[in-house]
């Protein structure tokens, strides 16, 4: 199978030069100082963690590169809706232009109407993201590890830490888990999907959450969770109890009476 990430870069590549015409950094930090919607992500998943709250990180996507078009009449402002009201702590918002079909305009319509952290789920390879991404209401960016290097990791971090946003680190890898405990002040996400292949695999969360356990902020199940028993494995053989949901919400015949079933188990 080709390498969807490198593809996926290379596209990224082309939107920031866009962006760069159309945003300015002087309008960049215009709009970040009339913002006055932003929350504390990581705080907040600590709190919860610490208590043993269970925290699902509901996602919004149209599409993706494994599934393709996950709804047909998307409308990311009645997604959001529907997810609050049915109990999620988070959002996570697809905002990659080619291959997931999402818009930084998302979180910003969605930031109208609730006051929840959003996590801005996209593919940062320059810094100039991070500023861009706080602009636009994004009160968590996401750091790849598979997509970029140790330095360029640091950089997008500390621009981050500079901004007063949150990050998530993401892994996949025993490699990049060892390179993930360096970034003490951030959370933690193990991907259960391998972005080169997009298989996934729950094991990944339980074999990598070992090595991360000196980690001293919550780690983050991601993909592949499905069902009441998923999360209940996880959190027993991991005690993680922050999952990133999208597909299988998107996808189900009612994604408000299936987020009510995750979201409602007895720990």
């Amino acid at each position: 199978m080709k390498n969807v990430l490198k593809e996926i870069i290379s596209k990224k590549k082309d939107n920031i030069i866009e962006y760069k015409k159309n945003y300015s950094i002087k309008k960049i930090d215009e709009n970040i100082k009339n913002r006055k919607d932003f929350i504390d992500f990581s705080a907040k998943l600590k709190e919860r963690h610490l208590n043993k709250k269970l925290s699902i990180i509901t996602e919004i996507k149209k599409a993706s590169p494994s599934a393709g078009i996950l709804i047909n009449n998307f409308n990311h402002t009645d997604i959001a809706k529907i997810y609050v009201q049915n109990g999620s702590s988070f959002l996570s918002v697809l905002t990659e232009e080619n291959f997931f079909l999402g818009k930084l305009d998302y979180i910003s319509d969605i930031k109208k109407n609730h006051a929840i952290p959003i996590l801005c789920k996209d593919f940062f390879i320059d810094t100039y993201q991070v500023s861009l991404a706080k602009s636009f209401g994004a009160d968590c960016i996401l750091i790849i590890l598979s997509a970029v290097d140790q330095i360029l990791a640091k950089d997008l971090y500390q621009a981050a830490n500079d901004l007063n946003i949150s990050t998530l680190i993401e892994i996949h890898s025993e490699k990049e888990a060892e390179r993930a405990l360096s970034f003490e002040n951030s959370l933690i996400g193990i991907n259960n999907r391998n972005l080169d292949t997009l298989k996934v695999s729950l094991k990944t969360t339980s074999e990598l959450a070992s090595i991360l356990s000196s980690h001293k902020n919550p780690l983050i199940c991601e993909s592949g969770i499905n069902s009441v028993d998923d999360i209940k494995n996880i959190i027993s053989n991991t005690n993680i109890y922050s999952f990133l949901i999208g597909e299988s919400l998107l996808k189900s015949h009612n994604i408000g009476e299936k987020l009510r079933q995750l979201t409602q188990i007895s720990l």
